[in-house]
């Protein structure tokens, strides 16, 4: 904290330290006073580097975006929205707070504006239309953003976790009351090495063929 302290305050330090604080302690924890504590400095000191909350949360997803994998642009679009949507999930599992945020700011910074100009650009010269590569990249956020909220909400973390949590709720219930979800519970979810996560990639490739068909 001493060497934190000593470091010069710019607005990069602040919104990383709030990333940071948010990744930590959630965003509904977060304000300029106790983003003061976690810097070391007055919660006044931090209006010089941005405006409001607002400002901060505009430049905290702009930060989340940035980590992002842009796409390459090699003529490939399929492998553009593939990667961009993997690395997108990993970025969400890593900042489960800025899930329901990305796409709510009016100010959005560069990074942001990069990300959604580099997407678009990556259908449009791939030949898609206007009307499409707006209903694609539409359906697509909305599997990305979809996934991540119900991953992070999930009651367990493990496949074993699953299998478990599986056991508790039809521990409850007469056999053969709920046929079809038993069936699903027990040929998929207790099986070892199932793993909800593995679904993404499952889902994105449907979405993918079915954007491919539609081209």
């Amino acid at each position: 904290m001493e060497s934190a302290q000593r470091a010069p305050l710019n607005r990069d330090r602040v919104l990383r330290a709030a990333v940071a604080f948010a990744d930590e302690e959630g965003m509904s924890s977060l304000s300029m006073r106790k983003l003061g504590d976690a810097l070391g400095v007055e919660a006044m000191s931090l209006y010089n580097h941005v405006t409001n909350k607002t400002d901060l949360l505009d430049g905290m997803i702009d930060i989340v975006f940035g980590e992002i994998d842009l796409p390459a642009g090699e003529g490939d679009w399929r492998a553009d929205m593939r990667q961009r949507a993997m690395s997108a999930r990993q970025v969400l599992r890593r900042h489960p707070w800025a899930i329901g945020l990305m796409e709510s700011r009016t100010s959005p910074g560069p990074a942001t504006l990069r990300h959604h100009d580099a997407v678009l650009g990556s259908l449009r010269r791939a030949g898609f239309s206007l009307e499409l590569a707006g209903h694609a990249y539409s359906l697509l956020d909305s599997y990305i953003y979809g996934f991540a909220l119900q991953e992070a909400s999930l009651p367990f973390g493990t496949g074993e976790e699953a299998a478990q949590v599986a056991q508790d709720i039809f521990g409850r219930f007469e056999a053969g009351q709920y046929p079809y979800l038993t069936e699903f519970a027990v040929a998929r979810v207790v099986q070892p090495g199932y793993e909800y996560a593995n679904e993404f990639e499952t889902g994105l490739d449907l979405i993918l063929n079915a954007l491919q068909t539609a081209q």
